[in-house]
């Protein structure tokens, strides 16, 4: 761990922030590729710590996973025989839970471990869905076992997904393969992030896949996938725009003005519902054909919103509200207890310990802006926290994060970019 004064901005900050791929993306992109009938190229790609843990994870599967460039950001997939072998998931969520499905479909015993983070992160809805499949499985958490037999019959799993929109995503991925292929029948809570199912869906489908939603087939929480084969694409991956935020929010909570190029004009990233929020809080926001520029006002104002669909937001929505001219709720994201943190409890305990008052209520936060103080700022080996703590000490003095380097899990060297920033003209 590297602790890390988070630097003050002097004056409101104004800079063009370039930004590499999406993690979302790409690691879908990488999972596809995998299962593909040939091989695919993705240009763009997010080289982190969660995208080299589903390439390394891949490789031993059995994948061809190369990178000719010299920046790794082209990766070159090659399907290959499936075989066991094991799995490590770092923190990473789309590890631990979009690769049981393609183990399965590999011969012989995967062996799937992690961060010790990530052995308390919720694991049973994929495991248990796999089991009903006829997978043999052993564990309901990390560390657990997935024995591959070379297929998975498929049919129909019911399975409350209300924990992670990562459950159904993870199977989905490589529902095509499965001789029956698959049925999804969400029974429980409303399923968070559904932007990133969206996101899997829109994918499959440029993938050649037959996929049916809610939407097609007017049955609620229903997604089917019709068995067949996986076409390889190459593919482009957009900018992640949840990684844009905390840049966003620094002209927000300075005055200052941030560019963001390369912004989507269309785009299922959940990221892209920050503009409305920055909005709400009283920025200006404009989206051209080249770039996303928000423009941050004398003082942001409170918000009261739902954050169910977009919870990876939250760390930076609430270092937001901790600097506002008045209160905020943000609502409908019970689900961030079981992320890389309980990031409830995690930023109940931060912005109270700077001196803002904030209560954690049974979904989500209300945020009392108060006088702040610098002090220690913990990320819980959670990037979105040590990005949070990052804005916050834009604006408050010796605001010192214990482990900058938990940002490396989506957006290595962050800290570079983050002093870039601070300096105006270009950041990459």
């Amino acid at each position: 761990m590297t602790s890390w004064i988070a630097p003050l901005a002097p004056q409101p900050v104004r800079a063009t922030v370039d930004l590499p791929g999406s993690k979302s993306i790409t690691n879908r992109a990488l999972i596809l590729a995998a299962l593909a009938d040939g091989p695919s190229t993705v240009t763009g790609a997010l080289r982190s710590r969660d995208t080299d843990l589903m390439i390394d994870a891949l490789r031993t599967l059995g994948a061809v996973v190369e990178s000719p460039d010299d920046d790794g950001t082209t990766v070159r997939v090659t399907p290959g025989p499936g075989r066991g072998g094991d799995v490590d998931c770092g923190l990473a969520g789309t590890v631990m839970r979009f690769v049981p499905p393609v183990a399965a479909l590999a011969t012989g015993r995967s062996r799937f471990d992690g961060d010790e983070h990530a052995r308390s992160r919720p694991q049973q809805t994929i495991l248990d869905a796999l089991r009903a499949l006829g997978v043999p499985v052993s564990g309901d958490r990390l560390p657990f076992v997935v024995d591959g037999t070379g297929r998975v019959r498929g049919g129909t799993v019911r399975l409350d997904a209300s924990g992670s929109s990562q459950f159904v995503s993870g199977l989905l991925l490589s529902a095509a393969r499965f001789d029956e292929g698959l049925v999804v029948e969400h029974v429980g809570p409303p399923v968070p992030s559904m932007p990133h199912i969206d996101m899997t869906v829109e994918m499959l489908r440029e993938s050649g896949i037959e996929v049916e939603t809610p939407e097609d087939s007017g049955i609620p929480n229903r997604w089917r996938v019709h068995p067949g084969a996986v076409a390889p694409v190459d593919r482009v991956v957009e900018p992640d725009l949840s990684n844009a935020t905390p840049f966003l929010a620094a002209a927000a909570v300075t005055g200052g003005e941030v560019t963001v190029p390369r912004w989507p004009a269309r785009t299922t990233q959940p990221g892209d519902a920050f503009r409305d929020i920055l909005t709400s809080m009283g920025a200006e926001v404009l989206l051209t054909a080249e770039s996303l520029t928000a423009r941050g006002p004398e003082k942001l104002e409170g918000v009261d919103v739902d954050l169910h669909d977009i919870g990876e937001l939250t760390p930076t929505v609430a270092a937001m509200a901790a600097l506002a001219g008045s209160p905020s709720r943000l609502r409908g994201i019970a689900h961030l207890r079981g992320h890389e943190t309980d990031r409830l409890a995690a930023l109940t305990a931060e912005l109270g310990a700077l001196g803002c008052g904030v209560e954690e209520t049974e979904d989500g936060l209300i945020i009392e802006p108060a006088p702040l103080h610098g002090g220690p700022w913990r990320a819980y080996a959670d990037h979105r926290m040590a990005t949070a703590g990052a804005v916050i000490g834009l604006v408050v003095p010796s605001v010192e994060v214990d482990d900058i380097d938990s940002t490396a899990k989506t957006l290595p060297g962050f800290a570079t970019l983050w002093s870039a920033m601070l300096a105006g003209g270009g950041a990459r």
